[in-house]
């Protein structure tokens, strides 16, 4: 939500109050006539101290303090506790503004009131404004957390479409199925476990990376299958180094997080001779799951983006709208190596 707009609903919040006082003093004094401009001017100051500070103290209490530390937290004892305290704090201060601007004199008449009461029923006032600055910071909170959602499902959908196209372009199909069906030949059942690997990959892709989370063990199982397909355009056994350490369990993780950087490592290494030309790690602690990736490149070929390819800009953003502040990713390139550490907190998102 834009700032002018905040802005404007707390500037029409309290025209709105004007208004009401306003009205409040037109029926206090709408059927007299000959009113002394003295006794007027008295009734304003009162109506204005007596409404005006408990609630403009009261307001912004409850605003910038009882929402985000007790209300947003859903905790209603806490929220409660907060809220009859700055209640108070609004009316016992607006009580000493208006007896310090009124000389002290302003309730002498009113025999039946004490200092106690009027306490009380400014705390009341306070209270009640201070629940109306609740459901306009709800109403704030809400709207932004709306449009990140809406923002956030608008960028996975871009990413799993450039996903989909990028495991599914040509070259990666016809390469796999024409090096699966040259396998037919040499080794029959082999090449049927080839075939469902592809099938498996692309019920993956088509099916699984429609929800917001899946369980990492699955992510695990796509990279396998990714990696042994991969391994049919090459004969050499230590082209590609993949291993897990620690225990998946049922750890959720937004789809196609790790795929991408594992994706870029095989199109950027194009010399399949090379010994362990890719590494791959996933680490999984109780507190974080991380993803090591490091691959060999050619220095005189530069590294550049397949077309339907996933660019890291793309799959930062995709980052940061799922994880915000509960991830770490550092990429490196040097010496012919490039690096990819990803680092995501459990549950955070």
């Amino acid at each position: 939500m834009k700032r002018s707009f905040i802005v404007l609903t707390h500037i029409g919040f309290w025209l709105c109050y004007l208004i009401l006082v306003i009205i409040v003093l037109a029926m206090r004094f709408g059927g007299e006539s000959n009113v002394a401009e003295a006794r007027i001017l008295s009734s304003v100051q009162i109506i204005i101290f007596f409404a005006l500070t408990p609630s403009f103290i009261a307001f912004y209490g409850f605003y910038f303090f009882v929402f985000p530390k007790g209300f947003q937290k859903k905790n209603l004892l806490l929220s409660s506790l907060y809220g009859l305290l700055i209640s108070l704090v609004a009316g016992s201060t607006g009580f000493s503004i208006l007896t310090s601007s009124m000389g002290g004199n302003c309730f002498e008449n009113q025999n039946e009131v004490t200092p106690s009461d009027i306490i009380i029923f400014m705390s009341f006032i306070g209270f009640i404004t201070g629940v109306v600055a609740l459901v306009i910071k709800g109403f704030i909170q809400w709207f932004e957390e709306l449009r990140l959602k809406e923002s956030l499902q608008q960028k996975n959908h871009e990413v799993e479409m450039a996903l989909v196209k990028s495991q599914l372009d040509p070259h990666f199909m016809f390469n796999t199925i024409n090096n699966i069906d040259i396998l037919i030949l040499k080794d029959a059942a082999l090449a049927s476990d080839y075939l469902n690997k592809l099938s498996e990959i692309m019920r993956f892709m088509l099916f699984e990376t429609k929800s917001d989370t899946i369980p990492l063990a699955k992510e695990i199982q796509y990279i396998e299958k990714y990696i042994e397909l991969q391994k049919i355009r090459t004969s050499n056994l230590n082209y590609v180094s993949f291993s897990v350490t620690g225990s998946p369990r049922n750890y959720p993780i937004a789809p196609m997080i790790f795929i991408p950087f594992i994706e870029n490592a095989f199109k950027h290494t194009t010399n399949k001779k090379l010994e362990n030309a890719i590494t791959i790690n996933i680490l999984v602690t109780n507190e974080t799951m991380e993803l090591v990736c490091i691959n060999k490149y050619n220095a005189q070929a530069p590294l550049k983006q397949e077309n339907g390819g996933v660019g890291n800009e793309l799959i930062k953003r995709r980052l940061q709208l799922i994880y915000q502040e509960n991830h770490v990713l550092k990429i490196t390139n040097q010496d012919n190596l490039y690096s990819v550490l990803l680092t995501i907190k459990h549950g955070k998102i």
